[in-house]
This record gives structure tokens, C-alpha cells and sequence, in this order.
């Protein structure tokens, strides 16, 4: 590879989050019964007209103003035109010459830990095709027009990654900003974060761009750094055999680990490109903007060195938190209450809410568990009120119900004394048992602890061995 090197650039397709379509009142619903959720207008039927769903306006100003992009004050539908056999009409409503977001730039780490910013050209509103389901069974091709006119924003980058990991951590960043600021609930099972990755090679050091493949609509972090890497082998093996690269589309197929031709690519002038007749220029005043602009949240770069410069967490607990704008207003409120470790903290919240929360997350979070309620009972067990293995147990108990929390503590924290009390005994009992390990304790042997430990829990199960080998420490230097 040292003789070549790669150049991407990524086409990343974001569902906005939005109760209807972009031109339709038709419902964006995810998983309904196939062509039930596609209205005359998204099937382009004779004398339809589109209306703008104005939502979409509003998201991808936000998105512009997080990447530090320009909003155009003036923008312009047009209509992409060639054979689309999932979207009836034939041509698909996006934009072309006047943009909604133009520039910006978002910074990744690069593949030597150093900042790196990546520029993006565009991004502009259009709405998605339908879905075709392929069956080998039957040799034929189910169409599912559900989710055509869905709304979408296309965001294209500049060609200035140079690796599949360069893109996964720019595809990366781009799913935390628009799922942090609820653009789009980017979830990429479900097609709402896709992606179309660009790939040339060229000989180190040289300025002009290779020949271009496109990979088509990967919808995974896994698979798009498996296709471009693959991608990036097979050009270097045809240019070293003496070969051309085709431009043209491809599709990865991930079962197989390979990429394989779907069509020659087409540029702009293929889609013969006009202004949309049906809808009127989109008109952004700058005091709109100024508007979205202080209503929006601190972007998850500036949380992120909040976190580090005033609790010193780490990057791992720091990715959790942002992960989700709900987690990261539940982590921000137990932290203010905190007066204990806020790295603990956060991590008794991972361990617990925050698994609990991503397995059944049917309701808001603060809907099944109130921020104080929680940092009540982390700070009962950092204070050895209850047991840390009654966290669980005392989260499912309260967790979605209305239950006053001081009562429940009380009452764990009467079993714990008594708890306590059995567990006091039984240590004497043992120690007294157990002469030998206590003289090999006493000549320096200290990793003995953990044979009385173990003998302890034979009797003690469900009790916190780490309350356990404090007391048997205590005990043993007492002798």
C-alpha cells in the first residue's frame, strides 16, 4: 500500500425525524404493511401537488449551524430526473445549484491520534425512493412504496479521507450530531443513516484524483470500513496489473465480503436537472437562523470537554453519555447532585440505568427513574447504607413506578444490618477454623484473603464480597 494511496470522499443519506413526509401528510412510520403509508403525491399520481413539510427546514438549519456551514437565504428544488423502479414518478424532488447548507467542516482523529478536519461541500433536502425487495425464491422484485417522499438530507463531504478508518470516524461523527440534536433517530438498521462511499486510488504523492467507484447505500459502520477496504484492494490490484478502473456504482456485498458492479456512474448532467415547477424557492431570513441558533444545545464536542476538564471522565463513559440526548440530560443532572467520585458515578449509571434504559426504552428515561431517586440510592451505597448488589434489585422494583425511594432504602438498608450481623459470625467462625491461613496471612501472604472470602459466600450468597473482605481485613489485623 506504501506505493499507493486512497482518496474518499462520503455521500451520507440522513431520515429526517419528522411525523410526515417531506411533500405528503403521509406518515413516516417505520415497519407497516407494505404500500399503506404512500399517498397520491408520493406516487406522483396525475394533478397531485407537493406542499413542503416546513420541520425539515428547521433540521437542516440546525445541522448547517452545527458544522459551521453558511445556510443559503435563498433555496431551490429541482427535479433529478432517470428511472427510479421504487419511485413511480420517475424523478426524484432534491436540489442541486442552491443548496440549504454549503461548507462547514466537522474535525475527526485521524489514523496517527491527530485532529483532522474534513470539509464538507454540501447538504441539501430531497426525498427518498421506495424500497425493492429482491426474492431469489420467486425470480422476481417486491416493490414497498412506504417509504418514498420520506424526507432526507444528503451530506457530502470533500475527497479528503485517506482511510476506511478515517471515513468510519467522520460517518461517526456525523451520527452523533444529528441523533444528539434529534435530526434523525440515525437508526442505521432501519435505513435512517445510510451511506454512499466514493473510492479512488492514486500513486503517493500525486495531486490528480484516480478513477472513482461508488459503493451504494451501506447502512453499517462495520461494512462500510469492510466494503472500502476491499474497494481499495481491488483497484490497487487492477492498476498493478496493468488494468483500468471503470467509473461506475457498485454494491457490497457483506455476505461475501465483495463489492460488485451495479451500473456505469452518471454524473450531473445524466439526471437532466430543472427547477421544480410545483414549489416556490425556500426563503431564510437571517433572523430565522439567529432564532434556531439560541434555542439549540451545546454540540457534543463542547460537552465532551466539559466532561474531561470538570469531572475527568474518561472517553469511553464520555461516548456513552452523548450517545443519547435523553442519557446525557439524566447524566448532567445526577452530576450536579454528586458529591461523591463522578467517575463512580457515572459508572454505577453505565452499569445500571443506562443497560437497563437500551434494553426496554419504550418510555423517557426520567419516566421510569427520577435523577434523584438514583443519586439517592448510589449515594446510600457509597455510604454503606445498602448493599451495591441491591442495586438491580432495587431498580427493578422502582424502575417505571411511583414509589418513594427514602422507604425502599430504609428497608434495605434494615435487611443490610441484619445481613451484616450474619456475616460478622460467620467470619469469626471461619477464622477461628482456619488457623493455617491465618498465620499465612500474618507472615505477609495477604492474596489469602480471598479463601476467606469464598468461604464466607458459601453461607452468605447475594451479600457484596467487597463489604465482606473490608471486614475480614479488619478482623484478621485485629489478631
Amino acid at each position: 500500500m506504501s506505493d499507493w494511496e486512497c482518496v474518499i470522499g462520503l455521500e451520507i443519506h440522513v431520515q429526517l425525524l419528522t411525523k410526515s413526509k417531506i411533500f405528503s401528510a403521509s406518515s413516516t412510520a417505520y415497519g407497516k404493511e407494505p404500500n399503506k403509508q404512500a399517498s397520491y403525491v408520493d406516487l406522483g399520481m396525475p394533478g397531485t401537488l407537493p406542499v413542503l413539510n416546513n420541520i425539515v427546514i428547521k433540521k437542516a438549519v440546525e445541522f448547517g449551524l452545527a458544522i459551521n456551514a453558511n445556510i443559503t437565504n435563498r433555496s431551490i428544488f429541482a427535479r433529478k430526473n432517470y428511472f427510479y423502479p421504487d419511485l413511480p414518478k420517475n424523478y426524484q424532488i432534491s436540489q442541486l445549484d442552491f443548496p440549504i447548507v454549503e461548507g462547514g467542516y466537522i474535525e475527526i482523529e485521524d489514523d496517527c491520534g491527530n485532529n483532522k478536519k474534513i470539509n464538507i461541500t454540501r447538504a441539501h433536502l430531497e426525498e427518498d425512493a421506495g424500497k425493492s425487495i429482491h426474492s431469489d425464491e420467486n425470480n422476481c422484485t417486491y416493490i414497498d412504496l412506504n417509504r418514498a417522499g420520506t424526507p432526507l438530507l444528503e451530506i457530502v463531504s470533500e475527497p479528503e479521507m485517506k482511510s476506511a478508518t478515517e471515513a468510519v470516524s467522520y460517518m461517526k461523527k456525523i451520527h452523533n450530531i444529528v441523533t444528539y440534536l434529534e435530526i434523525s433517530d440515525g437508526n442505521m438498521q432501519e435505513g435512517s443513516f445510510r451511506c454512499d462511499a466514493n473510492v479512488s486510488i492514486r500513486k503517493s504523492g500525486e495531486k490528480k484524483l484516480g478513477t472513482r467507484t461508488e459503493l451504494k447505500n451501506i447502512n453499517s459502520f462495520k461494512f462500510v470500513e469492510k466494503a472500502i477496504n476491499y474497494e481499495i484492494q481491488r483497484q490497487i490490484d487492477l492498476l498493478e496489473d496493468g488494468k483500468k478502473i471503470k467509473q461506475e456504482t457498485r454494491l457490497y456485498d457483506e455476505n461475501k465480503n465483495i463489492t460488485k458492479s451495479m451500473r456505469s456512474k452518471e454524473e450531473a448532467n445524466d439526471y437532466r436537472y430543472f427547477p421544480d415547477p410545483d414549489l416556490l424557492p425556500i426563503e431564510i431570513d437571517n433572523e430565522y437562523i439567529l432564532k434556531i441558533k439560541k434555542l439549540m444545545p451545546d454540540l457534543p464536542d463542547v460537552k465532551s470537554k466539559f466532561y474531561k476538564s470538570k469531572y475527568d471522565l474518561t472517553d469511553e463513559q464520555i461516548n456513552i453519555i452523548l450517545s443519547n440526548k435523553e442519557i446525557t440530560n439524566f447524566a448532567d443532572k445526577i452530576l450536579l447532585l454528586s458529591k461523591i467520585s463522578a467517575k463512580r458515578l457515572i459508572n454505577h449509571f453505565i452499569s445500571s440505568v443506562y443497560l437497563k434504559f437500551n434494553k426496554e426504552n419504550s418510555l423517557a428515561l426520567e419516566d421510569l427513574i427520577k435523577p434523584n431517586d438514583f443519586y439517592l440510592i448510589i449515594d446510600s451505597i457509597e455510604k454503606k447504607v445498602i448493599s451495591k448488589i441491591n442495586l438491580k434489585e432495587i431498580l427493578d422494583k422502582i424502575w417505571g413506578e411511583n414509589i418513594n425511594i427514602s422507604s425502599v432504602i430504609e428497608n434495605y438498608s434494615s435487611r443490610n444490618e441484619n445481613n451484616l450481623d450474619m456475616i460478622d459470625d460467620l467470619i469469626k467462625k471461619i477464622i477461628e477454623k482456619n488457623e493455617k491461613q491465618v498465620k499465612e496471612y500474618k507472615s505477609g501472604k495477604t492474596k489469602i484473603v480471598g479463601f476467606f472470602v469464598g468461604q464466607v459466600l458459601k453461607d452468605a450468597k447475594g451479600s457484596d464480597p467487597s463489604v465482606i473482605k473490608d471486614k475480614i481485613i479488619s478482623y484478621l489485623d485485629l489478631i
